[in-house]
C-alpha cells in the first residue's frame, strides 16, 4: 500500500512540474482486407481510425492491400498475432477443409483461425458499359469481361457465368479488377464483375465517368446460386432509377488464436461501441448488427468474452 502511494505522489509531482508522464503503451495491429480503392479498403481505414480513437491510441492499426479474401486466409501461415483479416465464413471452412482454392495448399495453421466481428456483406456487382438498355443477365452474352485474379469476385463470378449457361459465350479479360474502371472507359473490357459493400466506389466512379448499369438477376437465379438476396436501392449509384436485385455473403474480421485474449476483447469492443458512429459517415456500417454474431464461426476466446458480458447471442 505505502509503495503504491509513493508511486502516485510521485507522478503527481511529476504532473504538477510540468514532466512528462510516461506514454501509454500502444499494440501495433496489420489489417488486411482487399485492394486500394474498393469499398472494403476504405472500410478499413474507417476502422482503423475509429479503434485508434476509442481506444485512445492504444491499438493502432496499419491498413495493407490485399489481391483479396484467398490471399488474406493464405497469410495466416506466415503471420503472427498482430494479424486481422477479412474473409467470407464459407473461405474459412474451405480453407480447414483444404477445399475449393485450397485444394493441395492445407497447413494446420488454418486451424487457428478465429472470428472477431462482423463487416458489411459482400454484394454481387455485375457492371456492363451504357447507362441504357436491358439489365437482366443476358446482357453479358458475347462481353469482354473482367473478374479479376485470385479474388472472392472472381471465383463466384465465374460460379454464377457457369451457373447461368454463360460461362461459354464469354470473353474472360486477363487484368487485375483494380483496372476495370479505365479498362471499361477504354473500350478494352465490356464488363466486370465486383463483389464488394454497396455503395462501392470503385462502381460510383466507373458510372460517373463512363456511365455504366448493374445487372439484376431474376429470383430463380438468385435461388440458384444458394446465396442470400440482397436489394441495392434505386439511386445508390449515378443513373441507377430502379432497385438492383443480386446476391450478398457474410464477411468477417477474424484474427488467429496467436492474438492474445485482451487484445481481441478490446478490438471487438471498440468496434462495437464506434459502428454506430462509423454508420453516420458510412452507409454500409448501418447493416452489420450484433444478430449477425451467431453465424460467424468459431469466436477468439477474447472476442467471446466480450459477447458474454454484452448479452449478445453468438448461437454457441
Amino acid at each position: 500500500m505505502k509503495r503504491r502511494n509513493l508511486i502516485a505522489a510521485a507522478m503527481a509531482l511529476m504532473s504538477c512540474a510540468g514532466l512528462a508522464l510516461p506514454a501509454m503503451a500502444q499494440t501495433q495491429l496489420t489489417f488486411k482486407s482487399a485492394k486500394t480503392g474498393t469499398s472494403y479498403y476504405q472500410m478499413g481505414v474507417e476502422l482503423a481510425e475509429a479503434v485508434k480513437s476509442a481506444s485512445q491510441e492504444a491499438l493502432i492499426m496499419t491498413v495493407e492491400e490485399s489481391q483479396g479474401s484467398v490471399q488474406n486466409v493464405m497469410e495466416v501461415r506466415a503471420r503472427g498475432g498482430d494479424y486481422i483479416f477479412t474473409s467470407p465464413p464459407s473461405l474459412i471452412a474451405s480453407a480447414k477443409e483444404g477445399a475449393g482454392p485450397f485444394e493441395g495448399k492445407a497447413d494446420p495453421k488454418f486451424s487457428d483461425i478465429r472470428a472477431l466481428f462482423p463487416i458489411p456483406s459482400l454484394t454481387m456487382h455485375f457492371v456492363v458499359t451504357g447507362s441504357e438498355g436491358p439489365t437482366d443477365m443476358s446482357v453479358l452474352e458475347g462481353t469482354r469481361i473482367l473478374l479479376g485474379k485470385g479474388t472472392f469476385s472472381a471465383t463466384e463470378g465465374e460460379r454464377y457465368l457457369e451457373l447461368f449457361g454463360l460461362k461459354n459465350n464469354v470473353t474472360v479479360a486477363d487484368a487485375e479488377l483494380s483496372n476495370a474502371g479505365d479498362a471499361l472507359k477504354n473500350g478494352q473490357i465490356d464488363a466486370f464483375v465486383s463483389a464488394s459493400s454497396w455503395p462501392a466506389p470503385n462502381i460510383i466512379e466507373a458510372a460517373a465517368s463512363t456511365g455504366v448499369r448493374i445487372l439484376s438477376l431474376s429470383e430463380a437465379q438468385v435461388e440458384e446460386t444458394g446465396q442470400a438476396r440482397v436489394e441495392i436501392p434505386a439511386e445508390t449509384y449515378p443513373g441507377q432509377a430502379e432497385p438492383i436485385v443480386t446476391t450478398g455473403l457474410p464477411v468477417v474480421a477474424f484474427t488467429t488464436t496467436a492474438m492474445d485474449e485482451q487484445t481481441a476483447y478490446d478490438l471487438t469492443k471498440h468496434f462495437w461501441e464506434t459502428r454506430e458512429k462509423l454508420a453516420e459517415t458510412a452507409a454500409w456500417w448501418a447493416g452489420v448488427s450484433p444478430e449477425q454474431v451467431a453465424g460467424i464461426g468459431e469466436l477468439h476466446p477474447g472476442a467471446a468474452r466480450y459477447y458474454e458480458e454484452a448479452g449478445v447471442d453468438t448461437g454457441e
